[in-house]
């Protein structure tokens, strides 16, 4: 019976060491699991801090280029209109006045057209230039998500 009774505090002891290295191992490689998604969340934090200030100088760029084309537009605009005026006023006859009026006017919807559209392009560069850092951090998420998934 002894040897019964030894035998089976052999095993128990050999089951305890088991699960106890066991236990130790998958705690490490959990905490070794845990420090290494640690380390790329914070390094996406820091990427992604920079991918923003990125967009935003983008932005800002976009906005600055904005205001330039429309105060350069504006100026144009206010200078041909005190020209038309100067013509009109000038004119001999009302016939011509009207004549130079049309002209002005078919003048200033085409300019308005076009600078309309340049606005767009302008818009739409800008646009593009400020998403563009922070759809790049969108994919290094979506990487990071996958990656943790298959851990």
């Amino acid at each position: 019976m002894a040897t019964k009774t030894k035998t089976a505090g052999d095993t128990f002891k050999n089951t305890a060491e088991t699960v106890a290295k066991n236990g130790a191992d998958a705690f490490k490689n959990g905490l070794e699991k845990a420090v290494k998604g640690y380390d790329q969340a914070l390094g996406f934090g820091k990427e992604t801090v920079e991918a923003y200030l990125k967009a935003a100088n983008a932005a800002g760029k976009g906005v600055e280029t904005f205001q330039n084309e429309m105060y350069l537009f504006s100026k144009q605009s206010v200078e041909e209109t005190i020209a038309a005026t100067k013509a009109v006023l000038g004119a001999k006859s009302v016939h011509e006045a009207i004549e130079i009026q049309s002209d002005f006017a078919k003048s200033a919807f085409d300019t308005y057209v076009g600078q309309v559209n340049r606005l767009n392009e302008i818009m739409l560069s800008a646009t593009k230039e400020a998403f563009e850092p922070i759809q790049g951090r969108i994919q290094a998420w979506a990487e990071v998500v996958q990656t943790a998934r298959h851990a």
